[in-house]
């Protein structure tokens, strides 16, 4: 029954850290934005070079 008295704030010290490292990470914007970065590594941009491609270049003179 005395381990309690070690487990309870110990675990209590454990939670407000996890509280503290969750609201810096929120502020920080770790959150913001969670499907941008997938779907943008599955556009193909392979073929907004290959439209490029086929049109022949205009010099200015």
């Amino acid at each position: 029954m005395d381990i309690l008295w070690l487990l309870v704030p110990l675990s209590v010290l454990i939670a407000l850290g996890i509280g503290a490292i969750f609201v810096w990470s929120a502020r920080s914007g770790q959150f913001d934005d969670l499907e941008g970065p997938a779907h943008r590594m599955l556009m193909d941009d392979d073929r907004s070079q290959q439209i490029g491609a086929d049109q022949p270049e205009r010099r200015r003179s």
